[in-house]
């Protein structure tokens, strides 16, 4: 069905036909920008007078008889514009005259200052580059186009400067996670999007289909098995910065389609994952940001090191008043869940149990930069045993703004207990737990060859982002979030 044209569009298209008869094409060629506004307004003193070539879209208009005003937006910002019929010729003021807001044009002019102080560019040539058919939105801000400025995102930056400026940080960030990274000696590596079986994380995949193999491949929920390949393989430090998907719901927290790093350092371990999470997060965040003191929805993140250090169950004593020290089995769990109000489902181990229980009544008191540490084996079947509690492993998870942002392990290296672990998820999954892993033999295999005791730490890039973007929700951190589809 043919979306009906509104009056503001005819208007539109009834002067890009008007533009067409005096032969002006309504969508040109390049143009040889020189200077962009920033430039201008920032070297006034150094370009008073001078000639300058800027492109852009026209945000405003303010026509004053044969001398008009207007406001010019580049990627660097807007900047004044002033056009008269006695500088521009009859000729180019009226193909002036029939732009609107939004157009995209190109000019030549002479920098100055005006009686009221603004740097302005005085035109002496303009150029039509793009018509702009639709008009820009007036009114922007609200809950009313949330929906909206997620759709149409290119919108959303043409008239919500601080949005871009996000976007801006996010490509800064990563590149200095990356450049940190780099200069560590670790090795950026690149593993398959597409795999024969989903692991190395728990959580339901994508399902797609290769015809021409006719067998059916997963987008990886993570890339954690193949990097340990690697490792086994002879590299010790490597990385990988990119796309993950999963194949649950969405929040302000959650995208099906999401970015994480994942580092894994050879003869490293889980206490050397966090100090390697905070000198990543604090260097990336004074190189980006220039302090380590990040406003976060009206507090304030104090990201400097050392971050406080936490054992799941000194949290859940310190936070939820239950002591699992003096709790040995499922049943005691159960019942100190329920003396909190938190029903269990029937089958439910004292470990999982526990991180109901840190889920519920810990996750969200953690504002400030925490690592909470040592988690029940259940719910970490990567992770090596505790040698002093073979209940819990050798896990770290770090939490700020109370969102967890990375995951980290003493790696499992024993081929014999990763097996052993491998087939209780499967039992789980057996069981209808469509999130549990699935055994990978080619992964036995390679640890069957030897992995070096190994660090492995994940990273949520875009929560990260998040904290450090004042950004309350992932969606604004992603260009192009997942939506349902419009009805």
């Amino acid at each position: 069905m043919t979306e009906m044209m509104s009056e503001h569009e005819a208007v539109r298209r009834q002067k890009m036909d008007k533009l067409k008869e005096m032969g002006i094409e309504p969508y040109g060629n390049k143009y040889p920008v020189t200077h962009y506004a920033a430039d201008v307004i920032g070297r006034f003193d150094e370009l008073d007078g001078q000639s300058v070539t800027l492109a852009g879209r026209l945000m405003t208009v303010r026509a004053h008889g044969k001398a008009s005003f207007a406001n010019l937006q580049d990627e660097s910002g807007q900047i004044q514009i002033y056009v008269r019929l006695d500088d521009v010729g009859q000729r180019t003021y009226d193909v002036f005259e029939l732009l609107d807001i939004g157009d995209i044009v190109g000019l030549t002019g002479d920098v100055f200052r005006t009686r009221r102080g603004e740097v302005t560019v005085a035109v002496k040539e303009l150029q039509l580059l793009a018509k702009s058919l639709r008009p820009l939105p007036e009114k922007w801000h609200g809950l009313t186009n949330v929906d909206m400025r997620y759709r149409q995102r290119y919108l959303d930056m043409i008239v919500n400067p601080d949005v871009k400026k996000t976007f801006v940080l996010r490509s800064k960030i990563v590149q200095e996670i990356r450049n940190f990274l780099n200069s560590d000696g670790f090795l950026e590596v690149e593993t398959p999007v597409m795999h024969t079986l989903a692991g190395g994380a728990s959580a339901k995949p994508f399902i797609t289909h290769h015809n021409a193999l006719d067998m059916n491949l997963y987008l990886r929920i993570a890339t954690e098995l193949h990097l340990k390949r690697l490792v086994v393989g002879g590299m010790d430090k490597v990385y990988e910065l990119g796309r993950i998907f999963r194949n649950e719901g969405i929040s302000t927290k959650h995208n099906p389609e999401f970015t994480s790093v994942e580092i894994y350092q050879a003869q490293a371990d889980y206490e050397d994952m966090m100090t390697l999470t905070e000198e990543l997060i604090t260097t990336v965040a004074q190189k980006v940001l220039g302090t380590l003191k990040v406003p976060y929805q009206e507090q304030e993140l104090d990201l400097t090191s050392p971050w406080p250090r936490l054992t799941m169950v000194e949290a859940i004593e310190k936070y939820a008043g239950i002591n699992f020290n003096n709790i040995q089995t499922a049943e005691e769990a159960r019942e100190a869940a329920k003396q909190k109000g938190l029903e269990v489902k029937a089958g439910t181990s004292r470990g999982e149990i526990m991180n109901e229980l840190f889920e519920e009544f810990v996750e969200g008191q953690l504002f400030q930069p925490t690592f909470i540490m040592d988690y029940p084996i259940e719910v970490s079947p990567l992770a090596k045993k505790k040698a002093d509690d073979p209940s819990m492993t050798y896990r770290f998870e770090a939490f700020m703004a109370r969102s967890e942002i990375a995951n980290a392990f003493t790696e499992l290296n024993d081929p014999l207990d990763q097996r052993e672990r491998f087939e209780q998820q499967v039992l789980k999954r057996e069981a209808g737990d469509e999130e549990a892993h699935m055994l990978d033999e080619d992964f036995l295999l390679s640890l069957e060859y030897g992995m070096p005791p190994t660090g492995g730490l994940g990273i949520g890039i875009d929560r990260l982002i998040m904290m450090l973007t004042d950004s309350p929700s992932i969606r604004d951190v992603i260009l192009f979030p997942t939506l349902r589809e419009k009805e």
